[in-house]
């Protein structure tokens, strides 16, 4: 597409605003999109899989009433497992943020723009009155509903398995102080919440490398190997300084709502860093994109 097509375009944009309510029917037609992909499907299979994988070893691994032994696996979760079901929520949460959750989203985010320049309607897409920037915005805010599908995937399938294989009730928390099933219940709900947001930087980081290729494929290669690139920093003692500034540093700290008095601090740290890389990526996925000569 040449500049004066572009300028043209944009002129023809500027004339015709979206109506809010053709806005959100973009959103539902994109979440549409998105959801109805074997890709999508299969990635919210293999998430809720892994709970009833986890679940399964518990289970064999105490079937002769023994403990669950130790602490590993998760951030004092697993060894509580087979004293309440509820605790597999948290244990599957804790197990699939590291790597699970954020390469689905990063596989998701990174198709976004890249998927659709590959496939060759991309174009298409902006001939509708949408403009650039309401379209980047809808691809986010799709893709910010897959966080948040992806993380309640895995807490319902730990919910139903842990329900299905491991008594239920009053729980302790990591703090030692007792709380009711239905507050353990809310803490879980609010835990998935903040693994959700968690995930935010991953999708900026995923949308703007979309808007760099027109090969989904390679956005989505790129998006994963930065996200282990990252995660391999952050286990390296000698780069402790540069620890803090890594959207993964504070994914854990989720456990602290499961204490008594819930500790803030990381959770806040962590919620913030995610707005940060949001609207630093968001806002470099916003000027390539905008600035981009669409050819397919």
């Amino acid at each position: 597409m040449s500049r004066a097509e572009t300028a043209s375009g944009t002129g023809a944009e500027a004339s015709v605003r979206p109506r809010p309510l053709w806005t959100l029917g973009l959103v539902r037609d994109e979440l549409r999109t998105t959801f109805r992909r074997w890709r999508t499907l299969a990635l919210l299979g293999v998430l809720a899989a892994v709970p009833v994988l986890v679940g399964i070893a518990v289970r064999i691994e105490t079937g002769d009433g023994s403990s669950s032994g130790g602490g590993g696996g998760g951030p004092a979760f697993v060894s509580q497992i087979t004293n309440n079901g509820l605790f597999l929520v948290f244990a599957a949460l804790a197990a699939t943020l590291p790597f699970f959750l954020p390469m689905a989203v990063g596989v998701i985010a990174g198709d976004a723009v890249a998927g659709e320049a590959g496939a060759g309607t991309l174009r298409y897409l902006l001939v509708a009155p949408a403009g650039r920037t309401r379209l980047l915005l809808t691809k986010y805010a799709a893709v910010m509903v897959f966080c948040l599908a992806a993380t309640l995937v895995v807490a319902v399938s730990a919910l139903a398995v842990g329900a299905l294989l491991f008594p239920l009730g009053g729980l302790t928390t990591i703090s030692g102080t007792r709380i009711t099933f239905a507050e353990g219940l809310l803490r879980a709900l609010l835990i998935a919440l903040v693994v959700a947001a968690s995930l935010l930087g991953v999708a900026a980081l995923g949308l703007f490398v979309s808007t760099l290729t027109n090969s989904g494929i390679a956005a989505m290669a790129t998006t994963v190997g930065l996200l282990i690139t990252v995660q391999i920093l952050d286990q390296i003692p000698q780069l402790h300084a540069l620890h803090p500034y890594l959207f993964s540093h504070y994914w854990l700290s989720f456990a602290d709502l499961m204490r008594e008095p819930v500790l803030w601090d990381d959770l806040t740290r962590s919620l913030g860093l995610q707005a940060l890389y949001a609207l630093v990526f968001g806002s470099a996925a916003w000027a390539r994109f905008t600035g981009k000569d669409i050819t397919a």
